[in-house]
């Protein structure tokens, strides 16, 4: 589990391609070395990868063909940076909100507003089907940043950026039209998908005790 609070960025020093499989090389920051083992999770950009190999402050992770398929990690070259989190102990702080690392969807940037003090992003999701568990002040985590949604509309939303996670995230350097990481808040998908559940299954009732008062009458 991750929490959603981004520790730190890491260059991407290496990539060896494979075939519907590659390994990344990360150069990750010293704070973040301590206890690091191999089979740890570490999220990038919001996904859980595994720890493969250390060597000093340089750490493989192998990235399978759904994970290069579903994220955009798929995208990255040498040289890119990501957005790193070691995952969650239980005495841990938690300053976002749970996250499983697990990566839903992507979103493309469309619109970027700049203000004095903050930015205002816009997405598009790439899944549409995705947006209805995008609610407006809920929860999205977006290249593994634990962000509050802003507006929303019928296929796309927005958050608001302070300098400090523009600052401290790869956020800061996005542009329009690259792709970002979407995990959906599970509770939020777990209420979405119960209501949508009762009410089939009430209009399904209401069908058929309408259907059986046809047949009597």
């Amino acid at each position: 589990m991750f929490t959603g609070i981004v520790q730190g960025t890491a260059k991407i020093v290496s990539i060896e391609e494979k075939e519907l499989f590659r390994t990344h090389i990360a150069e990750l920051p010293e704070e973040l070395l301590p206890g690091l083992a191999l089979g740890a999770s570490v999220a990038h950009n919001g996904c859980c990868l595994t720890v493969t190999a250390i060597d000093g402050n340089r750490v493989s992770f192998d990235l399978i063909k759904e994970t290069l398929r579903v994220t955009n990690l798929g995208d990255l070259q040498q040289g890119d940076v990501v957005n790193i989190e070691r995952a969650a102990k239980f005495s841990d702080e938690i300053g976002g909100h749970l996250m499983s690392g697990h990566i839903m969807t992507t979103a493309e940037i469309c619109k970027i507003i700049q203000s004095e003090n903050n930015r205002e992003i816009w997405f598009k999701i790439q899944d549409p089907a995705q947006m209805k568990y995008i609610l407006h002040k809920g929860f999205v985590g977006i290249d593994g940043i634990s962000l509050t949604v802003g507006d929303v509309t019928k296929s796309k939303f927005c958050v608001y950026l302070i300098p400090e996670t523009l600052e401290r995230t790869t956020l800061g350097a996005k542009k329009l039209g690259h792709r970002v990481n979407i995990e959906i808040d599970p509770h939020t998908q777990a209420i979405v998908d119960t209501v949508e559940r009762v009410l089939a299954q009430r209009e399904a009732a209401a069908a058929a005790m309408l259907d059986s008062d046809t047949q009597q009458a």
